[in-house]
């Protein structure tokens, strides 16, 4: 423990663990009031003397919303922040992190005043957000029993083709069938990886499921899976992870938090773009980019002006970067939606600046 001074606390960083929660209290000067560890419930006491309106901020991780929806029930102005925006500020560097260290460093960080936060989730958001995880969780699970059931027929010669229909429709008639090596101890073995496999095909199917009631349920999530390469799933997940999507000042800036625009090295005046920086919630990046891949490969189907221009920007720029190209319209397209309002519209025609500028100088003018 460490106490300087006796002013009233104006700004609170918070290193979270499972048990004890690391504080470092500063007052309205900068100047440290407290550095202590708390245990849990002393720590949500504690926080509920100070005044009406601190800041006290923890870095994004688990928990952390959870804690942040408790504080601001107490009246106090709780945010997270991203932890890549909170390592710089660790005096010691790299080489001296520890509970207290952290604890300073987001002090430090959510005093900047260009200090962006992420926004804190609703137990609604994280409750569709824990079927999304679930689902992708029995993905993995999947695929991985999948293999384990390709590799155990493979020791016996059993190879099937690489599709999991393919090795479904065949792999009970395998079990049971007399004429194959497969020892009695193997049958008993691929028939539970059998039953183990259906069972994680209907929890996914439980879980598509409650992400369709979803979509159906939130106009902002039908509204979403209009786009091309947006589905249910998409929808979902980006309406129950963004929340308000006005927290972004524009489509651009949407688009940089997914992780979707170009990775600058520019000096002196001349601008180097790279890859796309990958930033941002890698899951939602990943879906935007999925629908992308099957909404390329069909616009040649289609007649509207996004298809046409994907159809073009493929000949000339190539396969991936149109992927990647769309899924940042989308992106930004979807910003435009879900804050004016506005209904999708594959033909629409963007106003050129001149035009953008002469609109708003007619309400001027009259």
């Amino acid at each position: 423990m460490s106490e300087i001074t006796r002013a009233p606390v104006a700004r609170v960083g918070v290193d979270l663990s499972k048990r004890v929660f690391q504080v470092h209290a500063v007052d309205c000067a900068g100047r440290l009031v407290l550095a202590k560890a708390f245990p849990v419930e002393r720590f949500f006491a504690w926080c509920a003397e100070l005044p009406q309106g601190c800041l006290v901020a923890m870095e994004a991780c688990g928990g952390a919303h959870h804690v942040a929806r408790r504080l601001r029930l107490l009246g106090l102005d709780a945010r997270l922040v991203a932890g890549h925006f909170v390592t710089p500020y660790r005096m010691a560097g790299k080489s001296g992190k520890n509970d207290a260290n952290d604890a300073a460093a987001i002090c430090e960080a959510a005093g900047r005043p260009h200090m962006r936060f992420v926004p804190v989730k609703s137990c609604e958001q994280q409750g569709l957000l824990a079927v999304h995880r679930l689902r992708e969780g029995y993905k993995e699970e999947r695929t991985g029993c999948i293999n384990r059931i390709r590799g155990l027929l493979a020791e016996f010669g059993l190879v099937f083709p690489q599709s999991p229909e393919a090795l479904r429709r065949v792999l009970a008639e395998v079990i049971e069938d007399a004429s194959n090596e497969l020892p009695t101890i193997a049958r008993m073995a691929l028939q539970r990886a059998h039953l183990h496999w259906i069972d994680l095909e209907l929890q996914l199917a439980w879980c598509d499921e409650r992400i369709g009631a979803h979509v159906r349920s939130d106009a902002r999530a039908q509204a979403a899976a209009q786009l091309h390469g947006i589905g249910p799933i998409t929808a979902s997940a980006l309406v129950a992870s963004v929340g308000d999507f006005a927290q972004f000042r524009n489509a651009r800036q949407f688009g940089a938090w997914l992780g979707l625009v170009p990775s600058q090295n520019s000096t002196g005046g001349k601008a180097s773009l790279g890859r796309i920086t990958k930033r941002g919630d890698e899951y939602l990046r990943t879906l935007l980019i999925q629908g992308a891949k099957s909404a390329v490969m069909t616009a040649g189907k289609r007649s509207d002006r996004i298809s046409q221009w994907l159809v073009q920007l493929k000949e000339r720029a190539g396969w991936q970067k149109a992927v990647v190209a769309l899924a940042n319209k989308n992106a930004r397209i979807l910003w435009a939606v879900l804050t004016r309002g506005d209904t999708f519209d594959p033909e629409h025609v963007p106003l050129t600046p001149h035009e953008r500028a002469a609109r708003q100088a007619v309400p001027m003018a009259a």
